[in-house]
C-alpha cells in the first residue's frame, strides 16, 4: 500500500502539465483596413461647419465589406465630429465620421472616418488640375498644396455668378481622377478620442470641396504601390 503511494507521487509530480508545451493560439489578426474612395454632396470647413453637422458623401468604387457588397453611389452618411479654425498659436483641425451607408438593395453599419489620402484631377497629359477661389486666394484651401497660380494654363477659378450659366463645368483640358491616392500636403492624421483620425494642419484651414474624391477608411492607410 505505501509502495503503490510512493508510486502515484512519482508519476504526478514527474508527469508533465497537460498545459505545458502547447502551441499557444495565434492572436487574432487585427481586422484589414478598408478604404471607401467618395466625394462629398457639401463644403466643409475647419473651424466653420460646426461639430454634429450631417455629412452626405458619394462611393467612388463598389467595396466589399464583410461579405457585402456596397454598391457604387451608395450614399454614406455620418457627421463632423471636430472642427477647430486654424489660429497664430494653435493649428486647423478637422474629424468626420462616417457611420452609415445605404443603396438601392441594401445598406451596412459602418465606422469609418475621414483620412488625409485623396485621388487628384489631372488633365489628358497628366498635369493636376487645381481648382480654386479667384485670386487673391483666400486664407482656406483644401490642404492639397500651394495656391494655384492664375496664370497656368490649367488653373480655372469656380465659376462666379458672371459666368455662364449653361456650363455646368469651368472650361478645362478632358480630365480624369488619377489612379493612385496621394497625402494632402500640409495635412497629418493624428489619433483621436474612441480611434478617430484628426486631420491636423498648421499651414492653413482644412477645406473640403464637393469636387475632390477623398479617402475614408476604418483605420489608418498605408501608402498605396
Amino acid at each position: 500500500m505505501f509502495a503503490k503511494l510512493i508510486t502515484v507521487l512519482v508519476l504526478t509530480f514527474f508527469a508533465p502539465d497537460s498545459g505545458l508545451g502547447q502551441q499557444q493560439p495565434a492572436p487574432a489578426q487585427a481586422a484589414q483596413v478598408q478604404e471607401f474612395p467618395v466625394t462629398l454632396e457639401q463644403t466643409v470647413t475647419a473651424g466653420k461647419t460646426p461639430v454634429g453637422t450631417k455629412i452626405r458623401a458619394k462611393l467612388a468604387v463598389a467595396t466589399l465589406l464583410d461579405g457585402k457588397v456596397i454598391a457604387r453611389n451608395a450614399i454614406l452618411s455620418g457627421q463632423v465630429i471636430e472642427s477647430v479654425a486654424k489660429t497664430a498659436s494653435n493649428p486647423s483641425r478637422l474629424a468626420i465620421r462616417v457611420d452609415s451607408a445605404q443603396w438601392k438593395t441594401g445598406s451596412a453599419s459602418l465606422g469609418l472616418y475621414l483620412t488625409a489620402w485623396y485621388y487628384p484631377t489631372v488633365n489628358a497629359q497628366g498635369q493636376d488640375l487645381q481648382y480654386g477661389p479667384p485670386q487673391p486666394a483666400s486664407k482656406t484651401w483644401n490642404g492639397e498644396g500651394q495656391y494655384p497660380d492664375p496664370n497656368s494654363k490649367v488653373y480655372r477659378p469656380f465659376p462666379g455668378g458672371d459666368s455662364n450659366q449653361g456650363a455646368s463645368v469651368p472650361d478645362t483640358p478632358s480630365s480624369t481622377t488619377a489612379k493612385s491616392r496621394t497625402l494632402m500636403k500640409g495635412v497629418e492624421p493624428v489619433s483621436g478620442d474612441n480611434g478617430a483620425i484628426v486631420l491636423v494642419s498648421k499651414r492653413a484651414n482644412i477645406k473640403l470641396d464637393k469636387l475632390t474624391m477623398y479617402v475614408l477608411a476604418n483605420g489608418e492607410l498605408l501608402p498605396s504601390k
